[in-house]
């Protein structure tokens, strides 16, 4: 079951979970980052990254009100502004995306090679695997075809 989202439900999504996560809004947020950027560095990666994606929303939304202005001015066939204006939507739209992508991997603690959450789960406390070689078991002597004994 596949539901479209509007331009800004994808942000609102976005925005949604990082608050459900951290329990505050994301200007509560902000400025706990902004008074200690340094006490959870996974923080302040994902609301960089939300920032980033913010600003590519802002953008989107120029680009599609600058297309349907010139939309709106020439009715019939897409001449050659329109078109770039639709290419423009379009890039903007897979930046949107894109950024949209990389915040919920920072947000997903289970993601594949997630290191900003594997670090905060531990703590940095150890290493999640043995790093100490396995010892071997004595090899048993196996006789040679041919060997002069």
């Amino acid at each position: 079951m596949s539901q479209s989202l509007e331009s800004d439900d994808v942000v609102g999504v976005i925005t949604q979970q990082i608050e459900a996560r951290y329990g505050m809004t994301t200007d509560e947020l902000r400025a706990a980052v902004t008074a200690a950027p340094g006490a959870d560095p996974g923080t302040t990666t994902i609301l960089r990254w939300y920032g980033h994606l913010t600003d590519a929303q802002e953008a989107l939304t120029r680009a599609e009100d600058a297309l349907v202005e010139e939309l709106g001015s020439t009715p019939g066939e897409l001449d050659d502004p329109a078109m770039a204006l639709a290419h423009q939507v379009n890039a903007a739209v897979a930046v949107r995306d894109g950024r949209a992508m990389v915040v919920r991997y920072l947000l997903d603690g289970n993601a594949p090679g997630n290191r900003a959450a594997w670090s905060a789960r531990t703590n940095g406390l150890a290493p999640a695997v043995r790093t100490t070689p396995v010892a071997r078991p004595a090899a048993t002597a196996v006789p040679v075809r041919g060997a002069v004994r």
